[in-house]
């Protein structure tokens, strides 16, 4: 079977209700990107960042894979398919897609301020004062900006060995994510689904649509 590496963004989710990581303002959700997604601004005002997630996470509860997430899956039946996502949601687990990584973490998780490798499944509100297995509070599994991206050498490797990349719902503007599409083999065909003209290369076919709109031209890429 061939290899298909994903690469998902926001875009995605956005068509199951997710909000998008910044508004045209360049707030997110009335706040600068700073205070409430970067390691600076946990440590400044820490409840206001838990708070801040604890709204996100609540969300999910109330949206669903779209047909977009679901069609992933289907395409399991065809290819080796590996989904990269810079989305923290839990849209593509609950499509049932076998093999995810998370670049930015996962809502539904909580982990040790300390010690990124103390991981718990989490679906409530985190708390001050609710402790990790070391002692220490619990913060978001979140990678915020100023932090290591620690799936970024698993991705780096799928994206080495994909017979073909499809980028889906993502400007593809934030590093290192943005990265990836530079260690893909020579020759090999790269698929980008977006409306936006943010990112620009001769060497892709961009289909300019939705992740939803444009699944009958993967499939005519994809000869299905």
């Amino acid at each position: 079977m061939k290899k298909i590496v994903v690469i998902t963004g926001a875009g995605i989710s956005a068509e199951s209700g997710i909000s998008t990581f910044r508004d045209a303002n360049g707030l997110w959700e009335n706040h600068d990107i700073m205070e409430v997604a970067s390691i600076s601004g946990y440590y400044k005002n820490p409840q206001l960042v838990q708070d801040f997630y604890n709204k996100r996470r609540q969300q999910l509860f109330d949206v669903y894979p779209n047909r977009a997430h679901l069609f992933l899956k289907e395409l399991e039946q065809y290819f080796n398919i590996t989904i990269i996502t810079q989305n923290v949601d839990d849209l593509h687990e609950r499509a049932k897609s076998s093999h995810i990584i998370h670049l930015h973490g996962e809502l539904r998780k909580a982990r040790s301020e300390q010690n990124e490798n103390i991981v718990i499944d989490w679906d409530k509100d985190i708390k001050i004062g609710d402790k990790a297995a070391d002692g220490n509070q619990l913060r978001p599994h979140i990678v915020w900006f100023g932090e290591m991206v620690p799936m970024m050498d698993s991705a780096i490797n799928e994206v080495k060995t994909a017979d073909i990349l499809l980028v889906v719902g993502t400007s593809m503007q934030v590093y290192p994510a943005a990265s990836l599409i530079d260690y893909v083999k020579h020759n090999t065909p790269i698929v980008y689904i977006d409306p936006s003209d943010s990112f620009q290369s001769n060497s892709i076919i961009h289909i300019k649509k939705n992740a939803t709109e444009a699944i009958d031209d993967i499939k005519k890429i994809l000869e299905l």
